[in-house]
């Protein structure tokens, strides 16, 4: 089952920015080694005896479609160990902190994974030195550099 796990992507993202619009909330899991395919089967089986239904990759949590991706390399399992408590009217919760949030988006590099990265930038959540950091440690400064050219460079 889940060991471990931290809100991501924009919900995550509106711990340290301004609200962002956004249909889905995604859940960063750390998932005990089944040897089994379907890492998340157990986590579907588990929200449906509780009625909560699937809805293609996600389960329909109220009115949120909550979709759990498996931690599936060294800075997403680093993201969840170092993740932040946070609260939401007493309901307590794990969140991404932002340096792992730019990160893991520059990773990814889509448009709107830039638009995050400039977001936090811009709230002061973080520093460019703090993605600059992470990025070399998990092999991504090409990507930050092209990015640094693109966005930063003036």
């Amino acid at each position: 089952m889940i060991r471990d796990y931290a809100l991501f992507g924009a919900l995550a993202q509106i711990r340290y920015t301004e609200a962002v619009a956004t249909l889905d909330a995604y859940v960063l899991v750390e998932v005990e080694a089944t040897g089994r395919l379907d890492l998340l089967g157990a986590i579907y089986a588990y929200c449906a005896q509780r009625g909560f239904q699937p809805e293609g990759e996600a389960i329909r949590v109220g009115a949120w479609p909550v979709q759990f991706v498996p931690t599936f390399d060294a800075i997403t399992r680093e993201a969840v160990e170092t993740a932040e408590d946070a609260d939401f009217d007493g309901a307590p919760f794990r969140v991404v902190r932002p340096d792992y949030l730019a990160v893991i988006a520059l990773g990814v590099s889509r448009s709107k994974d830039h638009a995050r990265i400039l977001a936090l930038l811009e709230s002061g959540a973080v520093k460019p030195e703090e993605i600059a950091s992470l990025a070399s440690k998990h092999g991504l400064e090409a990507k930050w550099l092209a990015f640094s050219r693109r966005f930063l460079d003036e």
